[in-house]
């Protein structure tokens, strides 16, 4: 069934979750960001020490969902881990900052772009 505040995507329940073929997944936790990850996934984290092609573990593991669907939270996730491949380094897109203060003649403009890391996930160890 649509979502009506996105039109065009499907409306994430279990039945849907699971019907159209996702199996273990976990929430982790980096950087100060949460992410949901699968097996085979690349996400952009915020940057880590290593170089490209160097393993990656995640023992921060917030929340597992596991192949027949049930969800694991709290105490039974002290053991999980998850582990991934450093597929790269980057910088992501430029973002202006601009600082005005009317009738003083103050203004600053400076940029920012925030180094992130390419991580490709290889499994969820639970």
């Amino acid at each position: 069934m649509p979502d009506r505040r996105n039109p065009g995507r499907i409306e994430v329940t279990r039945e849907t979750f699971w019907e159209f073929g996702f199996h273990m997944q976990a929430v982790i936790e980096t950087g100060g960001k949460q992410y949901r990850v699968a097996p085979g996934d690349t996400i952009e984290v915020e940057k880590l020490p290593g170089e490209a092609g160097a393993g990656v573990e995640f023992g921060r593991v917030l929340a597992l969902f596991g192949d027949a669907g049930e969800l694991v939270a709290g105490e039974a996730l002290k053991q999980a881990r998850v582990t991934g491949t450093i597929a790269g380094h980057g910088r992501g897109e430029k973002l202006i900052v601009f600082k005005f203060k009317r009738k003083k003649q103050y203004k600053r403009t400076i940029g920012h772009r925030q180094d992130y890391t390419q991580v490709t996930v290889n499994e969820i160890l639970a």
